[in-house]
């Protein structure tokens, strides 16, 4: 646990109050029960004061962006169109012209202390994941829009990229206070370590998620869901069945670390530690918060 976890659950209340994207006074006690401060005290435990208050206004953004156009009954055109201004804030050329949508300033906040925090790579690698996961966010409500299941490949290939996982895994290196160079991003046993946490993270949350989400608009677009639709198992076959692919890949990460760790590398050591976090965390997290927890009772 980050020790600044109080602080900074704090003071991102108060950057999501003042950002707009909250619509009313019951959403935003929805994400103050939440405690959102500690799922970054729990993934990013190693991080400044500073960089904690970061990461996790980052995480906070996601979940409102998600609540916003992604939980919800929003058409596949609505979020296309709000695409123009976001990604034009997560590129330099954002120009004189005022930014209208709420989501679009909070994200160029974040932008802009990603850059005072990290070097030109390091924001570029962010700028990339994060216009991967907006793009994807169109294909997720065109099958909410059209009541499609999608296959099973189709959903692994994509939810690596709507969970957003990967825009926060961009930002480990920036946390810890070190820099992964190109060659070490791409190095082919980080891009596997980094695939396989990424499904494990996105896995588990489909497993815990899916008691709130069972109701929901949103649960086609749920690895239990996609399971049950194409094999015709139960629900409980489904989950057994991903438990077992996420122990698969977590051993598979295990193989791996002995390579990893001879690269030499401080900042894939530390890159590597991150991973870790996140899979540890956001399960720890996801099981103490009310965003997931109330649903169980």
């Amino acid at each position: 646990m980050n020790p600044h976890v109080d602080e900074v659950n704090r003071d991102t209340l108060a950057w999501l109050a003042a950002s707009g994207m909250i619509a009313d006074d019951d959403q935003f006690e929805r994400f103050r029960l939440a405690r959102y401060g500690w799922l970054g005290a729990r993934t990013y435990p190693y991080a400044s004061r500073e960089l904690c208050q970061l990461v996790t206004d980052w995480c906070v953004w996601l979940f409102a962006f998600d609540d916003a156009y992604c939980e919800s009954d929003r058409r596949a055109a609505e979020i296309a169109r709000a695409l123009p201004q976001l990604y034009t804030v997560v590129e330099d050329n954002e120009g004189d012209e005022p930014v209208e949508n709420v989501f679009a300033r909070a994200l160029l906040d974040i932008k802009t202390r990603i850059r005072r925090n990290g070097t030109p790579d390091q924001l570029d690698r962010w700028r990339a994941t994060v216009k991967d996961y907006l793009f994807a966010q169109v294909w997720e409500a065109a099958n909410r829009e059209d009541d499609v299941v999608p296959t099973i490949d189709d959903y692994i290939f994509m939810r690596r990229r709507t969970g957003a996982m990967l825009t926060v895994f961009a930002l480990i290196d920036v946390a810890a206070e070190v820099c992964l160079t190109t060659d070490e991003w791409r190095h082919p046993v980080v891009h596997e370590m980094t695939e396989h946490a990424n499904d494990v993270v996105v896995w588990d949350n489909d497993l815990i998620s899916y008691a709130k989400e069972r109701d929901e608009a949103n649960i086609r677009n749920n690895l239990v869901s996609v399971l049950v639709g194409h094999t015709g198992c139960t629900v409980q076959e489904a989950m057994d069945r991903i438990g077992a692919m996420r122990d698969e890949a977590v051993a598979a990460m295990a193989t791996l670390a002995p390579a990893a760790e001879a690269l030499g590398s401080p900042a894939v050591s530390a890159y590597v530690r991150g991973l870790q976090y996140w899979i540890s965390g956001s399960v720890d997290y996801s099981l103490t918060s009310s965003r997931y927890f109330g649903a169980w009772q």
